[in-house]
């Protein structure tokens, strides 16, 4: 988990197979890592309900079991990706944003958008060909609104995305984070929708 935090994502875990299918079928999440050798409840079978309630959330399955049967079952029962251990964090992490990106009909690691450029490879965002720095949260928000441009989003799903459950929230950091962005790209590049949320126009 804290290797994966380092790379750039918002980590929440599950010690069980049905705590985990109960966390998928709650919240919208961006990916999964799923275990198969899960206790209460199979990680294939976590996998098959989830793809039985119509949940599309990119599953990445990490595994010690490496027959090539099991990854066939695996596949076959919805998962997206497959590594089995040991593993490095790095391939982790960039398969991860790989099933992302695919998720969000992006084939590429650069997203870009009226001037701003972001490589999601290498957290780099340029705009108007200069280089921006940005915190890891204000990437983290930039990033979500990049693969959303032209959708309404709640602060509620910036909170979720941003914090992990055990972190504490507070819905005014969004707004501050919004206008930290708005300073460094742009005063137009996030809208305010009264009552809704926010919007990359």
């Amino acid at each position: 988990m804290t290797g994966l935090a380092r790379a750039g994502f918002t980590v929440e875990r599950a010690d069980n197979g049905a705590d985990g299918y109960a966390m998928g079928m709650e919240d919208a999440y961006a990916a999964v890592i799923l275990d198969l050798g899960l206790p209460q409840m199979r990680g294939l079978d976590v996998l098959k309900r989830w793809r039985a309630s119509d949940c599309k959330m990119p599953v990445l399955i990490l595994t010690a079991r490496g027959a090539w049967a099991e990854k066939v079952d695996g596949l076959n029962a919805g998962a997206d990706d497959y590594i089995t251990k040991p593993f490095h964090i790095p391939e982790v992490a960039a398969r991860l944003k790989a099933l992302i990106r695919r998720a969000s009909g992006i084939a590429s690691s650069l997203i870009t958008h009226h001037g701003i450029s972001l490589d999601t490879a290498s957290s780099r965002v340029l705009l108007n060909g200069k280089p921006i720095e940005l915190t890891a949260s204000e990437l983290k928000m930039l990033t979500y609104f990049m693969y959303r441009v032209g959708r309404v989003v709640s602060q509620a799903e910036l909170i979720d995305h941003l914090y992990a459950l055990e972190d504490s929230r507070e819905s005014n950091t969004i707004e501050v984070y919004v206008s930290r962005l708005r300073r460094k790209l742009g005063s137009d590049v996030i809208t305010t929708v009264r009552g809704l949320g926010y919007r990359m126009d």
